[in-house]
């Protein structure tokens, strides 16, 4: 056995191999998204049993074979189980792991999308804030996270900032707002409301502490789910099962 390693990180996905392993996907702070295999995780006396599931973070022990990593060793800080009885909170729940898995990379820290996912599972199991509203802000933070935020404070063709009051649209072809006087630049522009250009700039800019403390309006929420849900599939290029499924409970 190589010399083992200790990581810090969550399960993304979990994949049942031969009669009783399984092949987990980790999101880990030290190197980045990382594949490893559970042996005998699916024997009922396995140590293995409930750390081999997605939702689990915790501290994991590995060694290093030929081909891909080992789980020696786990010890869980929070699985989440109550999830699994979310309707459809827990369907919203993969999609945000498919999406981390999507951008997850190896050899990067991932300790800021870690957190955002911690935060965001949280978030599914407040009765006070809507799974619509859990979505958009994770998928806009995400974004972020990744280098991929539209501009939001200065339009894109002027770089002027928007002052209070000012008429406001959103291109998703330009990644981000612009003024009136710009409109002839873009063929693409919807207007977008002083509340939702708003909540858009507090998703980007606060701590993830303060990320799930607000609410909005069923009008502005529409507005969000319209402009956040076009901006995340114009910059991916997978359709996430997860989606087909919530679109089809919808």
């Amino acid at each position: 056995m190589s010399d083992l390693i200790t990581v810090q990180g969550v399960v993304l996905s979990a994949m049942p191999v031969g009669e009783y392993d399984k092949r987990i996907v980790l999101l880990t702070r030290e190197r980045g998204k990382i594949s490893a295999f559970a042996k005998g995780a699916r024997r009922p006396n396995s140590q293995f049993l409930a750390a081999a599931n997605p939702f689990v973070f915790g501290t994991f022990t590995l060694y290093e074979g030929r081909s891909s990593y080992n789980l020696n060793q786990v010890s869980i800080t929070h699985h989440f189980v109550e999830l699994a009885g979310e309707q459809p909170g827990i369907y919203y729940g993969y999609y945000f792991l498919e999406l981390a898995d999507y951008f997850g990379q190896e050899g990067t820290d991932e300790k800021e999308s870690m957190n955002l996912l911690y935060v965001t599972v949280k978030a599914l199991l407040n009765p006070h804030i809507e799974d619509r509203l859990v979505r958009c802000i994770f998928e806009l933070r995400m974004m972020a996270t990744q280098g991929l935020c539209p501009s939001l404070f200065h339009c894109v063709c002027c770089e002027r900032q928007p002052v209070e009051g000012e008429e406001i649209f959103f291109s998703q072809q330009n990644h981000g707002i612009l003024d009136k006087h710009c409109l002839g630049q873009v063929n693409d522009a919807k207007r977008i409301s002083a509340p939702a250009l708003y909540a858009m700039q507090y998703i980007v800019t606060t701590s993830l502490g303060k990320l799930y403390t607000f609410t909005v309006t069923e009008e502005v929420l529409y507005e969000l789910e319209r402009h956040i849900h076009t901006y995340v599939a114009s910059n991916t290029e997978k359709r996430f099962k997860s989606l087909e499924i919530l679109e089809i409970m919808s």
